[in-house]
């Protein structure tokens, strides 16, 4: 029998890791909380809260579901909510996905090195492609201990880079939603309001949480440990969303058409802050990069074996070639909507039926 025993430092060390996963290039870069909720003026906090709500009872559930459950493999977690055959076809949709968001990170690698560094959009492709590449060959235990505190630094950064153009300017924060709201700059919108915009969201972080929290709820010492992780992980990530988005709303002419707004954002407190920031939008990329193509290796290929370390190294080459052609931009709008509306329908699986139709664990 296993225990209730919850420990603090694993309760952090999941919601760190469910950050890593969640911030991601889009949320790094702050051009997914540019299009996804400061585009939406002040209904922005609206799409903030569905966010919120949906993504921490998702991850939760996740990490309950595959603490209590018997898995084969994690994606297997489809098939608990959908069924054998509509979870079958979510498995492999889902690979899609995941990979889809992937390549979506490698690009926002290469729209920072270039914006910051003035380098060509494929060095920082490359960059990121080894590293994550590498990483995720160390097997799933390295990479929660790697990433674990990685995204808890982003968002305490990110976090206090919004802070301080937020009290900057506290009336500029009114005003620039107020600027949004009458279309008096030009920002390119996810969704077509903030309703659909939340709902592509929170669908897209739901592909990308299912088998990774699922395996993490795993290795805890109980349901509760599992659940208080993933869910206090989404509860920060939220609040880091909601923050950057009142730090643009503030300076919103100088990020509006930028592909990297946050680093906008660090410059304008000092270079040295928008040189620190540039390798943490770095790491909170890889922080995320790495569970996705572990996700979509490990679903193929047993880890440490041959076929999983080639699998690794072609799709981390071949992710290197999309986002390296493909504006980044281009790349959070289609992508992350995309999965979104595919995310969305699993949700709706989950509230009506019972996540545990396999046996438990003894």
């Amino acid at each position: 029998m296993r225990t209730e025993k919850v420990s603090l430092w694993n309760v952090v060390i999941f919601a760190g890791s469910t950050i890593s996963l969640l911030v991601g290039a889009g949320f790094a870069t702050g051009q997914e909380v540019l299009q996804y909720f400061t585009g939406y003026g002040l209904n922005g906090f609206l799409t903030a809260a569905l966010t919120l709500v949906v993504i921490a009872y998702a991850a939760g559930s996740f990490a309950f579901t595959g603490y209590a459950t018997e898995f084969e493999n994690t994606n297997d977690i489809f098939r608990c909510y959908c069924g054998r055959h509509i979870g079958g076809v979510y498995d492999y949709f889902s690979v899609v996905c995941i990979y889809a968001s992937f390549i979506v990170l490698i690009g926002g690698a290469g729209a920072t090195v270039a914006q910051y560094y003035g380098l060509p959009v494929y060095v920082g492709c490359a960059l990121m492609a080894v590293l994550s590449g590498g990483t995720v060959m160390l097997g799933l235990g390295r990479i929660v201990d790697v990433i674990g505190m990685i995204g808890p630094v982003l968002i305490l950064f990110a976090v206090g880079i919004g802070l301080y153009s937020a009290l900057g300017n506290l009336s500029g924060i009114m005003a620039g939603a107020k600027l949004v709201e009458a279309g008096e700059v030009d920002i390119y919108r996810a969704g077509t309001n903030w309703f659909t915009a939340g709902v592509f969201y929170s669908g897209n972080q739901m592909l990308w949480l299912a088998a990774f929290t699922a395996a993490m709820g795993h290795r805890a010492n109980s349901a509760k440990e599992a659940v208080l992780g993933a869910s206090l992980g989404a509860v920060g990530f939220a609040l880091g969303i909601i923050v950057l988005m009142c730090g643009m709303f503030a300076s919103i002419k100088e990020v509006a058409a930028s592909d990297i707004p946050s680093l906008i954002l660090a410059a304008k407190i000092h270079p040295e802050i928008a040189l620190a920031f540039s390798f943490i939008i770095m790491g909170g990329i890889f922080s995320s990069a790495v569970p996705l193509l572990w996700a979509v290796s490990a679903r193929f290929a047993a880890e440490r074996s041959r076929k999983f370390y080639l699998l690794t190294a072609a799709l981390s080459a071949a992710g290197c070639l999309a986002g390296a052609f493909i504006s980044f931009k281009s790349l959070v709008n289609i992508i992350y909507s995309a999965n979104g509306a595919v995310g969305i329908v699993l949700l709706l699986f989950m509230i009506a039926g019972s996540p545990l139709r396999t046996r438990r664990k003894p």
